[in-house]
């Protein structure tokens, strides 16, 4: 529908980049399920099985993996859009909310992340934009590095593998594109709030003003904030269960009143790096904590007994985190106001998941054995990343796995040092050691193994 010659908000958000109308005239879906279903079939999404939500995919099975977490986020999102179209049907319907846009873009939110997660995350951004750490070239250098939100609106618009190679990517119409970006700007070395995270490279600009063209400001779209809320709840919630399960939480510590003053100047010290830091934020993180120990000392046998697994653990560790996630869930509204933040978040449940998040810095990422592991892991970064490099800037393609040589037959134009970093991003943990042993040599492998399917 166009209103004088220019296409109403409806058909704008529905259109894609590549028409495919006459597939769309024969599948029983609507725009939006078909986005959903996309990134769902997509093989990025299969391969997140095989990737590090915090420990290593594969350590122990109690460990969420990337894609288990994803599938958590997904449901906790459309659960959040679900119930504002009920709440608040005005304001939905003003800021276009839709469950289906929210779930395809909880699926498709981690695409991007590498193998070993956010230690390969940090390395490849480093080495992509000076490759000469790994031998490389000034001229092979991107200057917007690597980032995994970037990452993903790349696979979506570029990499992903549907159609021709004129028609790159997923195709995915306007909104769900909208609602992927978690951080909607290119990077910026000049503005603090742009230089750490941001949502697509200069490679992709095109697609990204596209995917923006109708959006207000640098504001994020409703379905992408819910997106977001439903990340960090799951975060907060789902890890902490898992090692609470190990015993790596040690709840008898946290609601002592010994360990009060520890913990939250652990989780200030976090939010201080944040520019929109507020001077009322150690107030609100002791008040954060008091009203978490209350919620988590109802049930004694999180908090006084070693996890084994029993009924009544499990009963009381689900009906804890069960809670936590009804609160959170409840706790966003949608404003009024459509050209400006599309949802509130009410302070107090904003400030106990950002508690809930640093227990798990805290106690878990600190941990000198996992830093052990990224150590070694970001040196197979490195080296997977130099040979790629290499070899693909000679042309020299029957040594790279056949399931990535298209990276670069495809996308020439771009820096190389993007293209190496796409195949090492395109690897599960398992494929990167494996690949790694055998191109190094120190393990040969079976000549009949292809190792990257």
């Amino acid at each position: 529908m166009t209103v004088g010659g220019i296409p109403s908000l409806d058909a704008a958000r529905v259109s894609r980049c590549y028409s495919d109308e006459a597939a769309s005239g024969q599948d029983q879906r609507g725009a939006f399920e078909r986005d959903r279903d996309r990134i769902l079939y997509s093989s990025a999404f299969h391969r997140l099985a095989g990737i590090t939500q915090i420990v290593r995919a594969g350590e122990l099975d109690v460990f969420h993996t990337r894609q288990q977490h994803t599938y958590k986020v997904a449901q906790i999102g459309r659960r959040l859009a679900e119930h504002r179209i009920r709440e608040q049907p005005i304001e939905a319907a003003q800021h276009g909310l839709h469950p289906e846009v929210v779930e395809a873009a909880c699926l498709a939110h981690d695409l991007g992340h590498p193998p070993f997660g956010h230690a390969a995350e940090t390395e490849l951004d480093r080495i992509v934009r000076d490759p000469s750490i790994v031998g490389g070239c000034k001229e092979d250098a991107a200057d917007d590095g690597y980032e995994g939100n970037a990452q993903t609106f790349r696979i979506l618009t570029k990499l992903a593998v549907r159609y021709s190679r004129d028609n790159p990517g997923l195709d995915l119409t306007r909104a769900t594109l909208a609602a992927t970006l978690k951080y909607p700007w290119i990077r910026d070395h000049g503005k603090d709030e742009k230089k750490s995270k941001w949502s697509a490279y200069a490679s992709e600009e095109r697609d990204f003003l596209w995917a923006r063209e109708h959006c207000k400001g640098e504001y994020k779209t409703a379905e992408a904030e819910l997106m977001d809320w439903a990340d960090d709840i799951a975060y907060s919630v789902h890890d902490l269960e898992d090692f609470h399960r190990v015993g790596m939480i040690p709840w008898s510590e946290i609601v002592s009143d010994e360990a009060l003053d520890g913990i939250v100047q652990g989780a200030l010290n976090s939010w201080k790096k944040d520019p929109r830091y507020p001077a009322d934020a150690p107030r609100r993180l002791s008040e954060a904590l008091g009203r978490v120990k209350r919620k988590v000392t109802i049930f004694p046998s999180v908090t006084k007994e070693a996890y084994d697994g029993s009924r009544e653990q499990r009963r009381q560790l689900r009906n804890f985190t069960s809670q936590l996630i009804g609160n959170y869930v409840r706790a966003i509204t949608l404003t009024k106001d459509v050209d400006g933040p599309a949802v509130s978040i009410q302070p107090d449940a904003a400030d106990e998941v950002r508690l809930l998040k640093h227990f798990a810095r805290h106690y878990v990422i600190g941990l000198p054995a996992l830093h052990a592991q990224q150590y070694g892991q970001k040196k197979i970064v490195r080296d997977l990343f130099q040979i790629f490099l290499a070899e693909g800037k000679q042309g020299n393609f029957k040594l790279f796995p056949a399931r990535l040589r298209y990276i670069w037959e495809d996308n020439h134009a771009d820096k190389k040092a993007r293209l190496a970093a796409d195949c090492v991003a395109s690897l599960t943990e398992n494929e990167a050691y494996q690949l790694h042993s055998r191109l190094t040599g120190s393990e040969s492998g079976l000549i009949l193994d292809p190792i990257v399917r």
